[in-house]
């Protein structure tokens, strides 16, 4: 006797735009562009911000962020993700917030972290 109840055809873990089923790259992850925190030592943290099209000028943008955030920060080679950026410190929503005003659609942002 075999126990069919364990076997599930739902992914729980699956994101809301792959339950669409286009055939689109609609649930992909690389139309997203992902905002994560990393913890460092005690209570530093560093915000990556990576997936951002490469249309757009990361130093301009890392500038701008430096300066109104009042942080530190680098352009990191990343093997999978390509150019991402670091900033020192939690500015998560700060970023989301620019990212929203500068015309990209908040559907499209994902901000991860605790």
């Amino acid at each position: 006797m075999s126990v069919q109840n364990l076997v599930s055809q739902d992914d729980p873990f699956q994101d809301e735009g792959d339950l669409l089923g286009d055939d689109e790259d609609v649930g992909s992850q690389s139309n997203y562009i992902h905002i994560r925190i990393q913890q460092r030592n005690g209570r530093k943290t560093l915000t990556i911000l990576e997936g951002l099209s490469k249309d757009y000028n990361l130093k301009k943008i890392l500038k701008v962020f430096k300066k109104n955030f009042a942080c530190n920060g680098t352009l990191v080679e990343h093997e999978e993700f390509g150019e991402i950026i670091q900033l020192q410190g939690d500015h998560r929503q700060k970023i989301a917030s620019f990212l929203i005003e500068e015309g990209i659609p908040k559907a499209t942002i994902k901000v991860h972290g605790f």
